[in-house]
């Protein structure tokens, strides 16, 4: 049995009695004789060779050859010198071939079955590594069954969801994985909510739960990806966006935090008496979906920044057109007010900075809601940068303008920015009547 140094090749002369390939069919009866085994390779001192073969049998690995340990102690040399009947050597290391092994079980008859057998026997089931992976696989594949039910407009946020990754991080097991994704298509069926509902409202009616949406849950976190396809909401973090996020698909966390500027829009009694009074006015989101405006406009102007509309109070007082602010991205309430507004008929004409992140919020209300642009195309770019010599360069990640194409190009040739202050007069002029 002993070999010093180097391992000993595969191929070696066998005893004619020794089988030329080790039986690994663990499920061959093989009337195994538990307790001889026990004492043959149930030695603690013999854990390593045990250990050995099993881990070959877990890879599909042939029990043949040698397997080897560096530096055995004495009492290893000796367990194997009794259970192969050999000197053990006195050699840095302790090499031990299994088709030997194999042949001292057969002959025993311990283990008629050969080497398999005999390890399943002392430690157990062996499940083969590749196996477990093809069925753990498999188990995956039917965890994300459920999308397969998701709406059209979903499908390409399904597929990426079967491959990001999130689900794998969220679940940890494909049980729980599709225990997630049927909640996520439950809710995703509801959705968006109309009329607005409160969040741990809808929760309890379609989940049974209220909190099952609560912030950090792994079922808010997979529902807020689909809602961001949507709604169109842009992507984001923090307690004010997921706030809005869920606004925009009609679940209301506070009804009141998310509002909107107007000035010269009616509707309500509230909002005709500011009207009247030439004074800009903030509804919240909680006015919009329980009072939405009964009159639309045929026009409604929509800016950017507070100070357009500010000055438009001043300036035009109760005469100023219709006018809605979104104070950078569009909040729940603006969405809620804008979409109200162009369903009911009126045509939306919207105004934001010439920078890349103006681009982003137009082009973030554009998916979500129709406008025309009020002085924001490219040849209002290049009138206003020759308007304004001193202009400060432009920064950040370019983005597109899907309105007009060539205002992107404008500003990339250009190089500046033009926020609505610039050309405030201009837009001024167009809310005189």
């Amino acid at each position: 049995m002993a070999v010093n140094g180097p391992e000993e090749p595969t191929q070696v002369d066998r005893d004619p009695e020794e089988p030329s390939q080790v039986n690994r069919d663990p499920e061959q009866p093989s009337h195994v004789d538990v307790d001889r085994l026990a004492r043959l390779l149930g030695d603690p001192d013999l854990t390593w060779l045990v250990e050995r073969v099993r881990r070959r049998m877990e890879r599909d690995e042939p029990l043949t050859g040698p397997v080897s340990l560096t530096a055995p102690t004495t009492a290893e040399r000796a367990a194997a010198e009794r259970l192969l009947g050999r000197g053990p050597g006195a050699g840095r290391s302790l090499t031990v071939r299994l088709e030997a092994v194999d042949a001292v079980l057969r002959r025993s008859a311990i283990s008629p079955g050969g080497l398999a057998p005999a390890i399943t026997a002392l430690t157990g089931p062996v499940t083969s590594i590749a196996d477990a992976r093809r069925r753990e696989a498999e188990a995956w594949q039917a965890a994300y069954t459920p999308l397969s039910d998701v709406r059209h407009e979903l499908t390409a946020w399904a597929d990426r969801l079967r491959h990001d990754g999130l689900v794998r991080r969220l679940a940890r097991t494909p049980q729980a994985a599709k225990t997630l994704l049927t909640s996520t298509t439950a809710v995703l069926r509801e959705l968006p909510a109309a009329p607005a509902i409160s969040l741990p409202a809808f929760a309890a009616r379609v989940l049974g739960d209220a909190h099952a949406l609560d912030d950090g849950t792994p079922l808010a976190t997979v529902v807020l990806s689909a809602v961001r396809v949507l709604t169109g909401f842009p992507d984001g973090s923090g307690a004010e966006w997921r706030r809005e996020a869920w606004a925009s698909a009609g679940l209301l966390r506070d009804a009141l935090s998310s509002t909107v500027l107007t000035l010269g829009l009616r509707g309500t009694p509230a909002l005709d008496w500011m009207t009247d009074a030439g004074e800009p006015a903030v509804l919240t989101l909680r006015q919009l979906t329980h009072t939405p405006p009964r009159t639309a406009p045929a026009v409604v102007y929509v800016c950017e920044n507070p100070t357009v509309l500010a000055t438009a109070a001043d300036t035009h007082g109760p005469t100023c057109p219709p006018l809605v602010c979104l104070q950078g991205q569009p909040s729940a309430a603006a969405l809620t007010l804008l979409r109200h507004l162009h369903t009911h008929g009126s045509a939306l004409r919207y105004h934001g900075d010439f920078d890349w992140g103006g681009l982003r919020i137009a082009d973030a209300l554009l998916r979500r809601v129709p406008w025309h642009p009020w002085r924001y195309t490219a040849t209002d770019y290049r009138t206003a940068v020759a308007a304004t010599p001193l202009a400060p360069p432009l920064t950040g990640t370019p983005a597109d303008a899907a309105w007009d194409p060539g205002l992107s190009m404008a500003l990339a040739e250009l190089g500046v920015r033009i926020e609505e202050e610039t050309v405030l007069d201009i837009l001024l002029s167009d809310l005189m009547r």
